[in-house]
């Protein structure tokens, strides 16, 4: 195991360059202290679960759209790790660095930043898509774990507001999203900085230069095997990592106070880092300023996480690429990407189809979940042709069906079919095990009022549907079904008997590769 011993190590301050950066986070400390002080929420898990409740307008919203733009746009190389795996000796992002810029110690991650200039963003052009995509909620990323914070910061000059794009990325688009009525979130995966660049120290690169420790610092050891520096321990071995020091946890902590004084987010989602151990004091205190903030607002703050970072019921779970098999009691979140392989932009990479996205939303939506689904910008600000062509489809699809997706609740029963959902684990990412697809017997359910919809994830060649929950005397429903409409229009047959609810799409309908929407009303 490494040591701190086994390398040369210089972890100055990561804001020792903006002139009274001490005195700002003992501010931002002090600020926390009192926040958490003026209640109602406390610091402890207890006060966190009792007073906690996702707000009735994010379990209306069903669909956001989560954001990742950064330097790591530039390269558009692989993924958007760019940052930390062109450090990492015969990683193929170091191979590709080396081949195209030249020696990381001629050519750093730094010397991306002006070249990041965003000529063509347009965040008012992005909430309008995302709109007409049918998102309500809209949440970008803040500062990746690249360490370049994507909005105007006090604790640092390597920010969007003073280089590469010289805007207020997160600002703007908090702007935009608001003035267009759709609810505004970010997210914050500084934690994982503490050990991003660490590599980039043990052989001659600019990540040694103590001039850019502001942007590349600490680069601290992870205490991992030095011959797997790829090696990412499960929830339960992060303790193993080193931790980091106090003057970090205050530069996370203070960083994460400013981001809620400055935007006022309705929903933070916090990366799968602060899981480990010496953060969970930190999120404590977060959560409890966070929702106490949220009140002082007139709102309920929602946080999102997707490892053990935050007790059960204290906050909203996230499944990254990933889905439950069960209808869940409490609201809960799965994100997952437009593109395949990355979360920023990557040149090649894969996209969804937008029909296999609507049917993750159905069956996400059927478990008590929302969907957030990432886009990875360009580095000039647009929008790659492939995100836009999907977002619109399903924006087309939720134009038709969507009184079946917002606003509703779960049914008794989520639904019936053979195809499983979860999370399976493809080259290192966590891939969605549906996009292979659904069946014709896959079918789901939602409700509204005294409707049930049953959301068909797949058309049968025949137009026969069978929908066996809903026989005549199921437990399921109060009442016998009184009628049955296609949301999209088009004359159905059908009848309710023993062996279920038989219904005959029309055949005009059947090679529409989308799902299908049954409007079921028992008085």
């Amino acid at each position: 195991m490494l040591g701190c011993a086994a390398v040369a190590l210089v972890t100055p301050s990561a804001g020792a360059e903006v002139p009274g950066y001490q005195a700002k986070v003992d501010a931002r400390l002090g600020s926390l202290k009192r926040g958490v002080a003026a209640g109602p929420f406390k610091s402890d898990w207890d006060s966190l679960r009792a007073g906690y409740r996702a707000p009735e307008w994010f379990r209306d919203a069903k669909l956001g759209i989560f954001i990742h733009w950064g330097v790591y746009s530039v390269p558009g190389f692989a993924n958007e790790w760019y940052s930390r795996n062109m450090y990492v000796p015969g990683n193929t992002a170091y191979k590709h660095h080396v081949a195209t810029y030249g020696p990381q110690s001629k050519f750093g991650y730094k010397d991306f930043i002006p070249l990041f200039k965003a000529e063509k963003f347009d965040p008012a052009a992005w909430v309008d898509l995302f709109a007409e995509a049918g998102a309500r909620y809209v949440v970008p990323v803040a500062e990746h774990c690249d360490g370049f914070a994507m909005y105007n910061s006090d604790l640092t000059e390597w920010d969007a507001a003073q280089m590469g794009p010289k805007r207020d990325v997160l600002g703007q688009i908090a702007t935009a999203a608001r003035s267009r009525g759709l609810h505004f979130g970010l997210s914050s995966h500084r934690a994982e900085h503490w050990w991003w660049y660490y590599m980039g120290r043990t052989y001659d690169s600019d990540v040694k230069d103590p001039r850019y420790a502001g942007l590349y610092g600490p680069a601290a050891p992870m205490g991992l095997p030095a011959d797997k520096p790829d090696h990412w321990p499960d929830g339960n071995q992060l303790q193993e990592w080193m931790p980091p020091s106090k003057a970090f946890l205050d530069d996370w902590t203070a960083r994460t106070t400013e981001l809620i004084d400055t935007y006022r987010p309705e929903l933070i989602y916090f990366d799968w880092w602060t899981a480990a151990p010496m953060f969970q004091d930190r999120m404590r205190d977060t959560a409890a300023f966070y929702y106490n903030r949220s009140r002082g607002w007139g709102g309920q703050g929602i946080i999102t996480y997707k490892a053990s970072q935050m007790a059960e019921g204290s906050a909203t779970f996230d499944m990254e690429r990933g889905k439950t098999d069960a209808l869940k009691l409490q609201p809960w979140q799965s994100d997952t990407s437009v593109s395949v392989h990355s979360w920023g932009y990557a040149k090649d990479d894969t996209y969804r189809t937008p029909q296999s996205l609507v049917s993750d939303l159905i069956d996400i939506v059927s478990k008590n979940g929302n969907l957030l689904l990432n886009v990875g910008p360009k580095s000039d600000g647009t929008i790659p042709d492939e995100v836009v062509t999907v977002l619109k489809g399903m924006g087309g699809w939720l134009k038709v069906n969507g009184e079946a997706i917002y606003g509703t609740r779960p049914f008794k029963f989520f639904g019936e079919g053979p195809t499983k959902s979860g999370q399976v684990r493809v080259g290192g990412q966590v891939e969605q095990s549906a996009i292979k697809g659904y069946t014709p017997a896959d079918i789901r359910f939602t409700t509204k009022g005294n409707t049930v919809y049953a959301l068909g994830l797949a058309r049968p060649a025949d137009g026969a549907v069978l929908i066996k929950t809903l026989y005549a005397g199921t437990p399921y429903l109060d009442a016998p079904i009184k009628s049955v409409e296609l949301v999209e229009g088009g004359k159905i047959d059908w009848a309710q008997s023993p062996t279920g609810l038989k219904v005959t799409l029309p055949a005009a309908r059947l090679a529409d590769p989308y799902p299908y929407v049954l409007k079921i009303r028992t008085r």
